[in-house]
């Protein structure tokens, strides 16, 4: 359900949109937190990025993210290319604006695997990458698994689109408990850091080894 803070700054934005696009606006809706916005028209120009570019600033201004716009056909095109990305839209959204975009419309379970493993072995080789890039340092040991806490959790939320009863594992508890952190300590990062490359590895296996 759209955010009631939203409503009003979205409708200026479709306010906006209208007069860009006319009758070439086919659909908006709304995702995510209701901040986001995808807009479908039938045809997409130079011109209307340079109008829309105009307004970005006042969009923002209202808390609202720059819209993703789309030609008419473009989002079907494109499910195979992000399936994460546009399955998450195609799973929670409300149209605010013209006909519903999304009828018929599903994500392939093998573009969704292929995206997911894409996935977690870049989590996987930043992991490792940036455990180097420490030089043995434990602080910024800590501060690499804080700040890849968040693509952590949001690994395990790719996995469980294959599998909704999915079980990343105890190793991976604290470290999804981390999510939102702001720090953590040299000692805990240290202790912490060798399940955290083990239930990564995990994740990996799990989706090479995943059918539908």
């Amino acid at each position: 359900m759209q955010p009631t803070g939203h409503a009003a700054d979205v409708r200026v934005l479709e306010r906006d949109l209208r007069r860009i696009f006319g009758d070439r606006l086919q659909s908006l809706s709304t995702y995510g937190d209701g901040a986001h916005a995808l807009v479908i028209v039938t045809t997409l120009t130079v011109d209307d990025l340079h109008a829309c570019a105009e307004r970005t600033a006042a969009w923002h201004a209202a808390h609202l993210a720059t819209p993703l716009l789309l030609a008419a056909h473009e989002f079907e095109s494109a499910l195979d290319a992000f399936p994460l990305e546009f399955g998450a839209i195609l799973a929670h959204h409300t149209v605010v604006a013209g006909k519903a975009p999304f009828d018929g419309l599903t994500v392939e379970s093998a573009d969704l695997r292929r995206a997911v493993e894409v996935q977690a072995r870049s989590q996987l080789i930043h992991l490792r990458e940036g455990f180097l890039e420490t030089r043995g340092d434990a602080n910024a040991l800590a501060l690499l698994i804080v700040d890849s806490a968040p693509a952590f959790t949001a690994l395990v939320a790719s996995v469980r689109r294959l599998n909704a009863a999915f079980d990343p594992g105890p190793a991976a508890k604290p470290i999804l408990a981390l999510a939102g952190a702001h720090d953590l300590a040299a000692a805990d990062a240290e202790r912490l850091f060798p399940a955290y490359v083990d239930a990564v590895e995990r994740l990996v296996n799990y989706v090479d080894r995943w059918t539908a």
